[in-house]
């Protein structure tokens, strides 16, 4: 089975390599016709509807996504785009996917398609809210230990790794190791580009399996009032050289009430395009650890806007040239919760194996448990059986948007804080999101029932055989169920 492997992503590779070339002599022509030649090599992967979606939007000129696939195109190191490609199309979409959902299957739990990891505790800055900046420099994950986590999440279908922290480069030399030693796999690095430099951007486009997702919270002011004085035009440097160097990278935002007006504004989006971003990886505050905010969450008034206005940024006609995600907002797209190990869960850089980077509770260690047996322990099976915490999947969250679903799955399964400075109850941490999800709740309801939404073909437990026995056919959570409205 690998002989087969490696000899057909060689060859693929061999192929990539020709339509990237032909691509170049003259891409806007070139690209209508790439979709062509590249749909005998990827059927079996992809549905045939993709590529005719992927021919119309080509086809366009003034189409968004046909602009941002160009600039990919023209930007990007050539090393990057396919060795992406590879890695991204072939074996996390086509080989990690299948064995997913095998996993999933065979082993009865939650089997994630990413999984992220803090190689340290350590960082260079002191932001507001920001549980990492309590953590000092005292907890760190062995390079065997960031290797172990990659061999075993993919003997289970994973080949999508994100490094957070903690600043992920301050062990920059580990890291690079890791992406080295496993091109079939894609790392995305959360940073605060304080430590990219023209050797590291070198080496990013010589593995290619390496994307930048830099902390930038709007304009000077609203950035440095969070991240502190200079952080701003650190940042904006580092963007200049990725740029320069043909790196892929793109920003990560964490909006709160008083940055949403900004980071949402017409004028950022340019900017960061204009920088060089490729994408947008947008994170709602969350009030978690010591001394953390909750005045900082957004109102409900301002996520609905963000709501419709993530919507106008995707559309082909009115939005801009680059992927926006907004991890809280999109759950209709991914069915609700994605954590637990649904489609990932958190290692934090004490071995503790947490269900969701913003939950800190655990049951488990790399350091005494493997991933399939925390999976397989009570918090994460608590998360598989319960998911989705609400049919209404403006509302995914356990914690921010239904507290007391995580009060219930700590004191049910006895998971222990894992916060590295100081132990937070259950109640203490939901107690902050009360009152939120007590407003947002109309506001969602709303927004849900006079909106449309994807079909996700999302099987939750309660869907399979054992869970209909285990719950009747109802887990109390059915929007369509007459006993629980």
């Amino acid at each position: 089975m690998k002989v087969v492997y490696n000899l057909q992503k060689k060859g693929l590779g061999i192929a990539l390599d020709r339509l990237l070339k032909y691509v170049d002599k003259d891409p806007h022509s070139n690209i209508v016709k790439l979709s062509h030649k590249i749909e005998p090599i990827f059927n079996k992967i992809f549905p045939p509807e993709n590529f005719k979606k992927f021919q119309e939007v080509a086809r366009d000129k003034d189409n968004v996504w046909t602009q941002f696939a160009l600039s990919i195109l023209n930007d990007i190191d050539r090393n990057v785009v396919k060795q992406m490609l590879l890695s991204f199309g072939i074996d996390a979409g086509y080989y990690g996917t299948k064995a997913v959902r095998e996993n999933r299957e065979k082993y009865k739990c939650n089997i994630p398609f990413n999984i992220l990891f803090d190689p340290t505790s350590a960082c260079n800055l002191n932001c507001k809210g920001c549980w990492s900046a309590e953590y000092g420099h005292k907890q760190n994950l062995s390079l065997d230990e960031m290797q172990s986590i990659v061999t075993q999440g993919k003997e289970l279908g994973c080949h999508f790794y994100w490094l957070t922290g903690g600043e992920p480069l301050i062990k920059k030399k580990e890291v690079l190791e890791i992406c080295r030693n496993n091109k079939d796999c894609i790392f995305l690095i959360f940073t605060n580009a304080t430590l990219v430099d023209k050797d590291f951007c070198d080496a990013m486009n010589e593995c290619g399996n390496i994307t930048l997702a830099l902390s930038l919270e709007g304009n000077e002011e609203s950035n440095d009032w969070r991240r502190g004085a200079g952080a701003y035009q650190t940042t904006l440097k580092a963007m200049d050289l990725l740029k320069e160097n043909k790196c892929l990278f793109g920003v990560s935002v964490c909006y709160t009430r008083k940055n949403l007006q900004t980071v949402t504004s017409e004028e950022f989006i340019d900017f960061v395009i204009g920088k060089g971003a490729k994408f947008m990886l947008n994170f709602n505050y969350m009030p978690v650890g010591h001394g953390a905010d909750k005045e900082l969450i957004p109102t409900p008034e301002q996520r609905k806007e963000l709501y419709f206005w993530n919507k106008k940024m995707r559309d082909g006609k009115t939005g801009k040239p680059i992927f926006i995600m907004d991890f809280q907002n999109d759950g209709e797209y991914v069915g609700g919760c994605i954590a637990g190990g649904r489609n990932y869960f958190h290692i934090n850089s004490a071995g503790d194996i947490e269900p969701c980077v913003f939950i800190h509770f655990s049951d488990s260690n790399i350091r005494t448990h493997t991933l399939l047996e925390a999976l397989q322990n009570p918090l994460f099976m608590a998360y598989y059986k319960n998911q989705p915490f609400n049919d209404n999947h403006l509302r995914p969250c356990p914690m921010l948007e239904n507290p007391e679903k995580l009060r219930e799955l700590i004191n049910k399964t006895g998971a222990k804080s894992s916060d590295l400075i100081r132990q937070e109850s259950a109640d203490e941490l939901c107690s902050k999101c009360d009152e939120y999800a007590k407003e947002w709740a109309p506001v969602a309801e709303e927004i849900w029932n006079s909106t449309t939404h994807r079909d996700t073909h999302t099987q939750y437990y309660r869907d399979t055989e054992e869970g209909k026995k285990e719950f009747g056919g109802c887990t109390g959570n059915c929007a369509s169920c007459n006993a629980h409205k």
